[in-house]
């Protein structure tokens, strides 16, 4: 099974999830640093359509979400679109992409159930 991560070397959470897919056999082919590789806006929005919807793929952890007092008002799907195309830190990571599917934010039983 071949697989693309979208990541963040240094974040503990996406360590996490690259040891567990080395543990499952799962070769990744990929991987993508949100930091230094920007995504594009059709690259979000497909990413966003694989994980059903950008409001999956929309990270409501990063600093800059309460910074901006975004955790006060409600946020639009296109807002979610224009932040996360300016700013990586509102990426849920990390981002599995296999085939065609997505899955984003690592939970060992949810990925579990992924991979399958």
């Amino acid at each position: 099974m071949e697989a693309v991560i979208y990541w963040l070397p240094n974040c503990d959470t996406c360590k996490k999830a690259a040891v567990f897919l080395q543990q499952n056999n799962v070769v990744v082919t990929r991987f993508h640093n949100l930091k230094t590789e920007k995504l594009s806006r059709t690259e979000i929005e497909k990413l966003a359509e694989m994980v059903g919807g950008v409001e999956n793929l929309f990270s409501r952890r990063a600093i800059k979400y309460r910074e901006l007092g975004l955790n006060k008002k409600e946020v639009l799907p296109a807002e979610m679109f224009d932040l996360i195309e300016s700013d990586y830190t509102f990426v849920k990571r990390p981002v599995l992409v296999i085939g065609n599917r997505a899955t984003c934010g690592f939970s060992e039983k949810n990925w579990i159930e992924f991979i399958k």
